[in-house]
C-alpha cells in the first residue's frame, strides 16, 4: 500500500538530495582560484543533466533491475519501463519515488570525483569520464549492495552510501588525480581559496540536504528516519569540532576551512551508520571522521599525488572510516533489520564491512584507470600548459566570474 506521508517524506528528501549538488559546486568553487572558479562549478553542474539521461535510459536499470548473478541488473527498466506508481518492493513509496531518490545519488557521486582534478582537466573529457564512469562503476556498485547483488546479500551494512557514493568517488578521484597529474607549480606554489564564504555555504547547504540524503535512505517518515537524522547531526558536528581541534595541535590555529572541512569529513564518516547507531556511537564516529580525514589530508602531501581539493583524504578516508566503523557500532537494538557489530557482540560483521571496504577500493581503482585510459584516447583529458595558466573559466567556457 502506497503511504502519503511516506511518499511525501521520500520526494522532499530527494529534493534535499539534488541541492546538494549545487551546494558541492559552491564548496569545491570557493577553494580554486578565481580563473577557475567556473570550471569548477560546472563540473558539478553538469552531473545533474548527463547523470539524470544516463539514468533514465540504462543506469536504474543496471542498478536496479532484474538481478544477474549477483552482479549486475537486467536491462527491463531500460527507458524507465515499468517503473511507475506502482508501490517500490517492501516499500510504501511508488516506484518512481524510489527511482528519484536514487537518481540525486548518482548525480552526487560523480560530481564528488571533480574536486581532485579541478583547474586541469578538459571539459569534454569530464563529460565522457561521467558517462562512462556512471555506467561502469556507479550502477555496478549500487546493484551489489542495494539492488539485490552480493555484497549486500553477504550481509555489509551501508545505509546510505558510505561504500557506493564516498568510497567509491575517493577512491576513483586517487586514481584520476594520479593519471592526470599534478597542476603546474604543485606542490611548490600555493593554491590558494580564491572566495571561502562560497565555500562556507556550500558546506551549510552539503549538511543541510544531506538530512534528505540520510534519512530520506529509511524510505519512510519512521523512527529509523529519525535515528538517521540525528546521528547524521551529532557525528557532523563531532566531526568539525574534532577537526579544529587537530588542526590546532597541528598548525597552531583552527581555519575557516578547517571548520567546513571537518563538517564535510562528519557527514562522510556517519553515511553507512546512520541509521544502525545511536548517538554516543554516532558521535564517536563523527570525532574519528574529523581526526582521520584531517590526517588523510596531512599525508597527500607525503605520497606527493595532486588530488586538488582533497576528495581522498575526506571522502576516501571517512567513507572507508564509517564502513568499517559501521561494523564495530551497529545494533539491532537500534534497527532490527541491521545487525550487531563488534561491540555488541558480533565481531564478524566488521570482517564483512572490511571486505565491502577492499572490494570497493579495488574495483572503482581499476575501474577508474581504464575508464580514464579510454577518455585520454578519445578526448586527451589535461588542459595545454598555456590554457592552464591563463585558466579554465576563459578557455574552456570563454566566461569570466569576475569583472
Amino acid at each position: 500500500m502506497i503511504n502519503a506521508g511516506d511518499t511525501a517524506f521520500v520526494l522532499i528528501s530527494s529534493a534535499l538530495v539534488l541541492l546538494m549538488t549545487p551546494g558541492l559546486a559552491l564548496f569545491y568553487g570557493g577553494m580554486v582560484r578565481s580563473k577557475n572558479v567556473l570550471a569548477t562549478l560546472m563540473k558539478s553542474f553538469i552531473c545533474m543533466g548527463i547523470v539524470t539521461v544516463i539514468w533514465t535510459l540504462w543506469g536504474y536499470s543496471l542498478a536496479f533491475g532484474p538481478d544477474i548473478g549477483g552482479f549486475i541488473g537486467g536491462l527491463s527498466n531500460f527507458g524507465l519501463a515499468g517503473v511507475g506508481a506502482q508501490p517500490a518492493e517492501g516499500s510504501t513509496i511508488p516506484l518512481s519515488v524510489f527511482m528519484v531518490f536514487q537518481l540525486m545519488f548518482a548525480i552526487i557521486t560523480p560530481a564528488l570525483i571533480s574536486g581532485a582534478i579541478v583547474e586541469r582537466m578538459k571539459f569534454s573529457a569530464f563529460c565522457l569520464f561521467v558517462i562512462l564512469w556512471s555506467t561502469f562503476v556507479y550502477s555496478p556498485l549500487a546493484h551489489w549492495v542495494w539492488g539485490g547483488g552480493w555484497i549486500g546479500s553477504m550481509g555489509a551494512l551501508d545505509f546510505a552510501g558510505g561504500t557506493v557514493v564516498h568510497i567509491s568517488s575517493g577512491t576513483s578521484a586517487l586514481a584520476a588525480a594520479i593519471m592526470l597529474g599534478k597542476r603546474k607549480g604543485y606542490p611548490r606554489e600555493k593554491f590558494m581559496p580564491h572566495n571561502l564564504p562560497m565555500t562556507v555555504l556550500g558546506a551549510g547547504l552539503l549538511w543541510f540536504g544531506w538530512f534528505g540524503f540520510n534519512a530520506g535512505s529509511a524510505l519512510a517518515a519512521d523512527g529509523i528516519a529519525a535515528t538517521a537524522f540525528v546521528a547524521t547531526h551529532i557525528a557532523t558536528a563531532g566531526a568539525a569540532l574534532a577537526w579544529l581541534i587537530a588542526e590546532k595541535i597541528h598548525s597552531g590555529k583552527p581555519t575557516t576551512l578547517g571548520a567546513a572541512s571537518g563538517a564535510v569529513a562528519g557527514l562522510v564518516a556517519i553515511t553507512p551508520a546512520c541509521g544502525f547507531v545511536g548517538p554516543l556511537s554516532a558521535l564517536i564516529i563523527g570525532i574519528g571522521g574529523g581526526v582521520f580525514c584531517y590526517i588523510g589530508v596531512v599525508l597527500k602531501g607525503r605520497f606527493g599525488y595532486d588530488d586538488s581539493l582533497d576528495v581522498v583524504g575526506i571522502h576516501g578516508v571517512g567513507g572507508t572510516w564509517g564502513a568499517l566503523a559501521t561494523g564495530l557500532f551497529a545494533s539491532v537494538a537500534v534497527n532490527p533489520a541491521g545487525a550487531n557489530g563488534l561491540f555488541f557482540g558480533n565481531p564478524g560483521q566488521l570482517w564483512t564491512q572490511f571486505v565491502s571496504v577492499v572490494v570497493t577500493i579495488v574495483f572503482a581503482f581499476v575501474m577508474t584507470v581504464i575508464l580514464f585510459k579510454i577518455v585520454d584516447a578519445v578526448y586527451k583529458a589535461r588542459v595545454s600548459e598555456e590554457d592552464e595558466v591563463k585558466g579554465l573559466d576563459l578557455t574552456q567556457h570563454s566566461e569570466a566570474a569576475y569583472t
